[in-house]
């Protein structure tokens, strides 16, 4: 597969990154689930372009689920959000991989809407790892990079949480 670094796809892919690095940055709640919104809208638009339909529906129920957890920690909400993605991986999914970006998005979807600080940051890390090789599969130069750095940027981040808690046990919990 030949990849066109400067394709529209990839120019997109890499507006992305910049949204999704800037929401990792974020030790506030809020404005994480804000510039995650963001992210998630250009991701929408890169995968579309990539023609990678469930990667675009994952990106649309991550759109959904980040802003609707500004609005609600409902458990319920939650469940409707993640029986969604399911029922797009069982009408999109012809392959194991288009799995990836949806498994990524139900454990991003029980991390905002039921966990907060660092424990919400945790999980949010395995769906990092799973979007990391979903990107890799599809070709995204722009989406890989993003995650790669989402992942060393998260770290850093919780890093300096738990510093500036002290280490205290209640924000691991």
């Amino acid at each position: 597969m030949t990849i066109d670094w400067f394709s529209p796809a990839q120019c997109v892919g890499y507006a992305a990154f910049v949204l999704g690095v800037s929401s990792f940055m974020q030790k506030d709640d809020r404005r994480f689930k804000l510039f995650m919104a963001a992210e998630c809208l250009a991701y929408i638009i890169h995968f579309a372009l990539l023609g990678r339909p469930t990667a675009v529906a994952s990106s649309t129920m991550s759109l959904l689920r980040s802003v609707l957890s500004l609005y609600t920690r409902s458990k319920w909400v939650a469940l409707l959000v993640i029986a969604a993605n399911l029922a797009l991986g069982l009408a999109f999914a012809t392959r194991a991989s288009d799995w990836l970006p949806l498994a990524a998005s139900c454990i991003g979807t029980l991390a905002l809407f039921l966990m907060e600080g660092v424990r919400m940051r945790v999980a949010m890390l395995c769906g990092t790892v799973l979007w990391i090789v979903n990107n890799v599969i599809a070709g995204s130069v722009g989406g890989t990079a993003l995650e790669v750095v989402i992942a060393a940027v998260n770290l850093m981040t919780i890093r300096r949480m738990m510093r500036d808690a002290g280490g205290k046990a209640g924000e691991l919990a």
